[in-house]
């Protein structure tokens, strides 16, 4: 009896151990928006109980974590666009658990939890047939409007941030201009209980990004402009209209009106689209939608170490190379961030004292290898050298002496780049013909075509009418047709463009919706 016990006991203890070891630990420094948060160990143990409480059922957790990986994609990429830092997508899952039709005890709807008054206020439709409070891309956009507004007086994101719950006059009132312009804050267990439940959200799901949801599920965006319904949409996609009323629940009958262009959302498997990277992945080479990236650069930048403090200094290495996931869009921050010199961190990362940093991003601080782990790279659409050295962790300098390839502008779409050896002083770069990826059978394309329209399209204007664009001797046009799942932000990452670029060269306007088969214009 003492021995079935004591072992009974002991798997009791090695279980929670286990489990204990698996939850991500709140450290003393918290990276936020562009802030540094410092704990003192009373509130860190106040959060770290929030983080323990989100990890105590694996089955809720994981459920959890597959409507966290499904939606947070979109998330990320409309808080980008709309400019806000990308560290609010923590937001949505402490407001509603990404629950499309969630309700509170004060009647806040949707995923953001807002009011109707509300979110009349950021031009979100509230009524009998629609309510954008459950449509991911319109209420995300909506919250962004409202941030937005928030910090344009208070000018402190982590103020910004309680301002959510609280309302802008509610955080004036309580903070009285105390940390306005602040870039730094201590947080003790008097902290509001907002911001610091929203910091155990972030530390909970930080490390878990960027993953497949469980079953290789992703959420699909097609834009619609009514008058039409859900049930002409799903035949149009060869889907059923039961799956389009599950994941589109802001259309309340089904009913899509022509008053404005609307996001539908459904599931596909197995085809994962061009997304914005997360600020917890690594980002990874660029694609033209031709060679699909897990024939090249597999597993590329292999990132270990404490991933969940990726923020922290030497918590993670890059390629064998310690590293750190930039907090900041500044060089000088950064290098703060990372406890070591501007100098050093330009060094470590082949930077130039003019060129910016991107906050998500991974850099090194410490020096780059003279060689890559794999043997070569095939060159894909958009790349740059420096991108390429830092997927693998080169020095830039390297990869060009390998190549003899020394400006962006030699590099070809299927060159063959070698990272361990040198091409003779004779011997070509090899080059091979990127091929279409293979959609599954069983997976319907979405139809080619703009948008599902019920309503005649005008007639297009003559040639006459539209005047010839001109362009500088120097530039290179590209032509690129927009595939399933592109967005403005991907494909001017796919190009090293900017978003306002490509919505000039094509005049789109503000909303940044795309349709398959669209021909954009690209300017190199």
């Amino acid at each position: 009896m003492k021995i079935t016990f004591f072992f009974g006991f002991l798997f009791t203890v090695l279980s929670l151990s286990m489990a204990v070891g698996q939850v991500p630990q709140v450290p003393k420094t918290i990276y936020f928006a562009g802030m540094t948060l410092r704990l003192n160990s009373a509130v860190q143990n106040e959060i770290q109980a929030e983080v323990n409480a989100q990890y105590r059922s694996p089955s809720h957790f994981q459920t959890k974590l597959d409507r966290v990986n499904l939606y947070l994609p979109i998330v990320e990429r409309v808080l980008h666009e709309e400019g806000v830092p990308t560290d609010f997508k923590y937001l949505v899952i402490q407001e509603s658990s990404l629950i499309s039709d969630a309700v509170s005890t004060s009647n806040a709807v949707g995923f953001w939890q807002f009011k109707q008054g509300t979110a009349e206020e950021v031009s979100l439709r509230v009524d009998r047939e629609i309510d954008e409070r459950k449509n991911i891309v319109s209420s995300t956009r909506g919250a962004a409007t409202y941030l937005k507004k928030h910090q344009k007086y208070l000018d402190n994101w982590a103020i910004t941030l309680v301002s959510y719950q609280m309302g802008l006059g509610g955080a004036n009132n309580y903070y009285k201009g105390r940390y306005k312009g602040q870039r730094e804050m201590d947080l003790d267990r008097k902290t509001y209980w907002y911001l610091k439940k929203f910091l155990a959200h972030k530390i909970a799901y930080e490390g878990q990004l960027g993953k497949t949801v469980s079953n290789g599920d992703y959420l699909h965006e097609y834009p619609v402009k009514g008058p039409t319904d859900l049930k002409a949409v799903a035949r149009s996609l060869g889907l059923s209209e039961n799956h389009l009323r599950n994941y589109n629940k802001w259309a309340i009958r089904g009913k899509i009106p022509g008053d404005r262009t609307y996001v539908v959302t459904y599931i596909l498997n197995g085809i994962v689209p061009e997304r914005p990277v997360l600020a917890s992945n690594p980002p990874v080479a660029a694609t033209d939608g031709l060679m699909p990236l897990r024939k090249n650069a597999q597993g590329f930048p292999r990132v270990t170490g404490n991933t969940a403090n990726a923020r922290q200094p030497k918590e993670i290495k890059i390629n064998g190379i310690r590293g750190i996931l930039a907090n900041s869009n500044s060089q000088s921050q950064l290098a703060s961030q990372a406890g070591i010199s501007e100098r050093k961190l330009r060094r470590s990362n082949d930077l130039k004292p003019s060129d910016p940093v991107t906050e998500g991003r991974y850099y090194y601080t410490r020096r780059k290898k003279s060689k890559g782990e794999p043997d070569k790279h095939i060159v894909q659409v958009g790349e740059t050298l420096w991108g390429i050295s830092q997927l693998y962790g080169i020095r830039l300098h390297s990869l060009m002496a390998k190549n003899r390839v020394y400006r962006d502008e030699q590099l070809l779409p299927g060159m063959v780049l070698r990272l361990r050896k040198y091409y003779k002083r004779n011997e070509s770069i090899a080059r091979v013909k990127l091929t279409p990826p293979k959609r599954q059978a069983t997976t319907p394309p979405p139809p080619d075509r703009k948008e599902i329209n019920t309503t005649p399209a005008p007639n297009p204007p003559s040639k006459a009418a539209i005047p010839e664009r001109t362009k500088e001797p120097s530039e290179q046009v590209l032509e690129y047709l927009v595939q399933p799942g592109d967005t403005l932000y991907a494909i001017s990452r796919k190009y090293g463009v900017t978003v306002e670029e490509l919505k000039g060269w094509n005049q789109i306007e503000s909303d940044n919706i795309l349709s398959v088969g669209q021909k954009l214009e690209i300017r190199k």
